[in-house]
C-alpha cells in the first residue's frame, strides 16, 4: 500500500440527541475529554481545539495505567458548523466527519485514511470504539 492510495476507512453511528448537543460534545474540549478514548483503561486527560480553518487541536490519550500515551492532534481544512469537520492529522492523513440531523437523532459519519503501522480491522475497531464511547456519552450527558 503506497503513500499516493491510502486505504479510506469509515465509522458511524446514529446518536440519539440533536446535532446542536451533538457539536456541542464533540468539539468542546470539557466534552471530549470525557469520551475521547477507546476502552475504560485509557483517559484523556487533556484537550485543546481551536475550531476554525486553520485552527488546531490536540487530544492527550493515555493509558490508565501510564504505560503509554500518545497526541492525537491536526490543523482543520474545513468546519461547517452542525454539518461537518475535516481536518489533516500531524502524519498528513486526512479525516472528515459528516454530521446529519435526523430529526432529533443525529447521524455521524467519520472517514479517515488509515495509517501504515496497524492493521486496517484494528485501525477500525478502535476508531468505532471512540465513536461508540461518544455515542454513549451524548446520549447520556446534559448540554451545559
Amino acid at each position: 500500500m503506497g503513500t499516493s492510495n491510502p486505504v479510506t476507512i469509515t465509522v458511524e453511528a446514529i446518536v440519539h440527541a440533536p446535532v446542536e448537543s451533538v457539536w456541542e460534545y464533540w468539539t468542546e474540549p470539557k466534552h471530549i475529554t470525557q469520551w475521547s478514548k477507546a476502552s475504560d483503561d485509557w483517559h484523556t486527560p487533556h484537550a485543546e481545539n481551536d475550531l476554525s480553518v486553520g485552527g488546531k487541536f490536540v487530544t492527550r490519550m493515555e493509558a490508565k495505567d501510564g504505560s503509554f500515551g500518545f497526541d492525537f492532534g491536526g490543523v482543520y481544512d474545513e468546519v461547517s458548523t452542525y454539518e461537518s469537520i475535516a481536518y489533516t492529522l500531524g502524519d498528513d492523513r486526512k479525516v472528515k466527519i459528516a454530521f446529519i440531523r435526523q430529526g432529533n437523532d443525529t447521524q455521524i459519519i467519520e472517514s479517515f485514511e488509515a495509517e501504515q503501522t496497524n492493521a486496517v480491522e484494528m485501525q477500525q475497531a478502535g476508531w468505532q470504539a471512540i465513536l461508540d464511547n461518544f455515542k454513549k456519552y451524548a446520549e447520556t450527558a446534559k448540554a451545559e
